[in-house]
């Protein structure tokens, strides 16, 4: 297994958050995988889905993540929410580091994202209905791909970094 950080979970459960701060604790530099495929492809990750599509972009984030794996050193690094659904990047995720899935409630999660209109899966309809909808389908599949769970609700990034960093101290 690697040493990293990995954070994954759904839209607004502080991936990126978490991540700038676990990053600034550890020394570790802090890598986004939806930062990594755009920079890769030269468009956002709402561009790549307007023009060819989820099943595009997954295979995008299964490329990114077997790349990580060659690649040296110690990184935080903050996953699509979407990413840990193919059963190849969940088993190659735990290769790559220790996996933390941050837990949020639906709640939380909409207060987060409140007016962000880049979210290409947010789009249209009842987005509470949605947002519960997706949680009850991804919750599952985080916590099988997660080496630890921590919940981030109605709690600060440092706080929630320390305990990652203490949980995997013990690991």
């Amino acid at each position: 297994m690697g040493t990293g950080f990995i954070l994954i979970g759904f839209m607004g459960a502080g991936k990126t958050t978490v991540g700038r701060c676990l990053s600034g604790k550890t020394g570790y530099p802090l890598l986004d995988t939806d930062c990594l495929i755009e920079e890769q492809a030269g468009m956002t990750v709402s561009r790549i889905f307007k023009d060819f599509g989820e099943e595009e972009f997954r295979r995008l984030e299964t490329e990114t993540v077997k790349s990580l794996l060659d690649r040296a050193g110690d990184w935080v690094l903050s996953v699509g929410g979407g990413l840990p659904l193919r059963e190849e990047n969940r088993e190659l995720l735990r290769r790559a580091g220790k996996v933390i899935y941050l837990k949020a409630r639906p709640g939380t999660v909409l207060d987060r994202l409140k007016g962000d209109t880049t979210r290409p899966l947010l789009r249209g309809g009842d987005v509470r209905e949605r947002v519960e909808s997706l949680m009850a389908f991804r919750g599952p599949v985080y916590e099988s791909t997660a080496h630890m769970t921590v919940d981030t609700d109605g709690r600060s990034p440092e706080d929630i970094s320390d305990e990652i960093v203490l949980l995997c101290s013990q690991a």
